[in-house]
């Protein structure tokens, strides 16, 4: 029995070195990278990574030192604060307001696409909660939210006016007072 025993054990190795052949020469297919003409192409970076398109460098100097925000239901004199930062060329935009007397807030958060010289593009979220009544609560993220000066007026304001429930809101970000 010994004998038989020691036979078997003495195959072992040979069978494990047949059970790692395969039909085409012993060579595994399936982990070896792909020839260098059959390379994939680099991934194509996503539009988070993607630094802001600055068509006027004066009205990105100007949204970096911005003087603040404000919804029309909140308080018109009494801004609010809104971070406008470059972070390797992304102009990365977070905004808030809130009301002295209640529980009324604005906020946003994201990031500038394109700056021109009278408009930016903000792709993030924005949300408006308990204003102008206790319980709206109002909250979408887009890519294409557009912020405009018009009439010469001194900051630029989101263009969709009503984005939620059909009540016109105003979001005004403030260019710097004239000397800062």
């Amino acid at each position: 029995m010994n004998t038989m025993i020691r036979a078997a054990l003495a195959s072992v190795p040979v069978l494990l070195a047949l059970a790692g052949c395969s039909p085409d020469g012993g060579r595994p297919t399936a982990s070896l990278p792909a020839p260098a003409s059959q390379a994939s192409t680099p991934p194509v970076p996503t539009p988070s990574a993607a630094v802001t398109r600055i068509l006027d460098r004066v009205a990105a100097d100007q949204l970096l030192r911005n003087s603040g925000v404000t919804l029309q239901w909140i308080n018109w004199n009494t801004r609010g604060t809104a971070n406008a930062r470059d972070d390797a060329g992304v102009i990365r935009l977070t905004a808030s307001q809130a009301s002295s007397n209640g529980p009324g807030r604005l906020w946003l958060d994201g990031r500038v696409t394109e700056i021109g010289a009278d408009y930016f593009v903000f792709s993030g979220t924005i949300r408006i909660t308990d204003t102008p009544d206790a319980g709206r609560r109002c909250e979408a993220t887009r890519e294409d939210w557009r912020f405009a000066v018009t009439q010469n007026r001194p900051y630029w304001r989101l263009r969709t006016f009503e984005w939620c429930d059909e009540l016109t809101d105003y979001i005004d970000i403030y260019k710097p007072a004239a000397g800062h």
